[in-house]
């Protein structure tokens, strides 16, 4: 009996070291799975691709620095890829992206009728694509973030209409390629056209530069200068990179600072011209205010909720949405109360090269 009672015990003994064992492997799993569930969590963080046109240009830069800004303070990670200007560069680039499990694309445009396939291969992988400023054609895109761009068009002329409302005219276009130089040329001759109707100005010349290209601005305008003996009143130039390059040749035949000459961007060296009254005007589009909405809307667009947009805009293939925001009209009188105000540009960098007897207030 007593032999029993001893082979009880020990029996008892075995069972309860073995359901404490079972206890200590159910905790320890426990702690593995909530490990597991943090890496898991780190795994989950949304990835957006932004594809950049051209990191050389200066607006450019400012733009990917405020959007990786705006995403990564909304818990996002970015992936940057700049093309240099080079479409197939970009498309490339592109798919490299999509093999890298994004949540969202954001595309800035070098072609906005080349990116078709790219824009369904990314569709057909779940990944929802944003256009930014520049209108992707051709393909199911899930929103497009950029200013009014005909009526970017319709500043220019304005400004430079209310100055100098007859004489001759030579329109500067911006790259062939870019859907936005289109839309600006719209704006532009929504103003222009009823006053060559009239007779009051007459349109000498008409060129696109191919990718923005100072040096394409800068040869097309010497050759616009030849053609016509430099008589030329007014230059209507889509942005400031092909101001700048209108303004070496007028200024090689002494008519920088004469003949008036629009811009867009707000670059440095594009205001720093106009501070010292070789360009008449640019447009400012902030840029700190489309790259933050940009990277909102990336972010509601990877985590698959619905994109608020003030209108629609058809890009040859659906209605796509379209968050529309508003430039704003910059000449010498306004640098200080905007580019400066801002924080854009500081006045210093400005009014580098402008005499400090010259240079307002701060």
């Amino acid at each position: 009996m007593g032999k029993c009672k001893g082979l009880l015990l020990t029996f008892l003994l075995v069972m309860t070291m073995i359901l404490a064992a079972c206890g200590e492997d159910t905790g320890s799993s426990s702690s593995t799975s909530n490990e597991t569930g943090g890496d898991s969590a780190s795994e989950s963080k949304l990835k957006i691709g932004l594809s950049v046109s051209d990191l050389t240009l200066e607006r450019w830069q400012h733009d990917r620095d405020f959007f990786v800004a705006k995403a990564e303070e909304m818990g996002a990670e970015v992936i940057v890829q700049s093309a240099n200007g080079d479409e197939a560069e970009q498309l490339s680039q592109i798919q490299n992206m999509l093999s890298q499990d994004l949540d969202a694309l954001v595309i800035i445009a070098i072609n906005s009728d080349s990116l078709s396939t790219v824009v369904e291969q990314a569709n057909a992988e779940g990944v929802p694509v944003l256009a930014y400023d520049r209108l992707i054609n051709g393909a199911d895109i899930a929103a497009y973030v950029s200013f009014d761009n005909v009526r970017v068009g319709e500043m220019q002329a304005e400004y430079l209409v209310n100055l100098q409302p007859t004489g001759n005219y030579f329109l500067m276009g911006g790259s062939p390629t870019d859907n936005n130089a289109k839309m600006f040329r719209e704006g532009q001759m929504n103003i222009i056209q009823p006053l060559v109707d009239k007779g009051d100005i007459t349109i000498v010349g008409d060129q696109w530069a191919k990718d923005w290209d100072a040096n394409e601005a800068l040869k097309i305008m010497e050759n616009a200068l030849t053609a016509n003996q430099n008589k030329i009143d007014v230059v209507v130039a889509s942005n400031d990179n092909t101001a700048g390059g209108a303004i070496q040749a007028l200024d090689a035949q002494g008519l920088a600072g004469k003949v008036l000459i629009s811009g867009q961007d707000a670059d440095l060296a594009g205001v720093q011209r106009i501070a010292e009254g070789l360009q008449t005007m640019t447009v400012y589009k902030p840029i700190q205010a489309i790259a933050e909405k940009s990277a909102e809307v990336a972010v509601q667009l990877a985590k698959g909720e619905d994109v608020s947009a003030d209108d629609t805009v058809n890009n040859g293939q659906v209605d796509v949405p379209f968050i529309k925001l508003d430039p704003i009209s910059v000449g010498k009188d306004e640098l200080m109360t905007t580019v400066i105000e801002d924080g854009f540009h500081s006045y210093e960098d400005v009014y580098k090269n402008v005499a400090e007897n010259e240079r307002p207030q701060k």
